[in-house]
């Protein structure tokens, strides 16, 4: 792999349903690897569920190599039994990721909604679409905890090398006559 390509594991932490998305970075593009979700419904022992993630996440870096590991943050919400089962599926998938030696990268699900829509507030199916056109793929699967993950995977390009320039820019009309291509009329 050149130093341009990288391959990023997303992660959308759950109890019930684990969603994931790999990309592949080649400069300023990227491409869908895979995208699935780990389902935990069928297991009642919390402790079971955490071990499952544990070992899926470690089988996924196994197998993608890939070098960083981008990660939803817990929200802050009013359950804080939910939260807390949250933030133990987050942590679990970051010590799979640690035990491979992985940097790991979080961001809260408002800055991932801004990337992916430009709204912080904006819904699990609108992510979905704007992580399918923008990987064009050919369509959305049964779970949106899948495209999450591939969304946080999309945040960490968007955030890091993948939207950077050695361009300077005085202003947005300078921007605009140097970047044709990347203006839509």
């Amino acid at each position: 792999m050149n130093s341009e390509e990288r391959i990023i594991l997303g992660i959308d932490p759950g109890t019930t349903i684990m969603g994931y998305g790999i990309i592949k970075v080649h400069g300023r593009k990227a491409e869908c690897l895979t995208l699935g979700v780990i389902d935990l419904k069928k297991y009642n022992d919390h402790y079971v569920k955490l071990r499952r993630i544990f070992e899926r996440t470690v089988q996924l870096i196994d197998d993608y190599k890939p070098d960083e590991l981008a990660i939803e943050a817990p929200f802050y919400g009013k359950n804080v039994q939910s939260m807390l089962k949250l933030g133990r599926a987050q942590g679990v998938a970051m010590a799979a990721a640690l035990s491979r030696d992985l940097p790991i990268f979080e961001y809260a699900p408002l800055k991932i909604k801004m990337a992916l829509t430009g709204n912080g507030k904006a819904s699990k199916e609108q992510v979905a679409y704007m992580v399918k056109n923008y990987l064009s793929l050919t369509d959305v699967p049964e779970y949106l905890d899948a495209t999450d993950g591939l969304a946080a995977a999309v945040c960490h390009f968007f955030q890091n090398q993948g939207l950077k320039t050695d361009k300077s820019y005085n202003s947005w009309k300078d921007f605009m006559n140097k970047n044709p291509n990347r203006v839509k009329k």
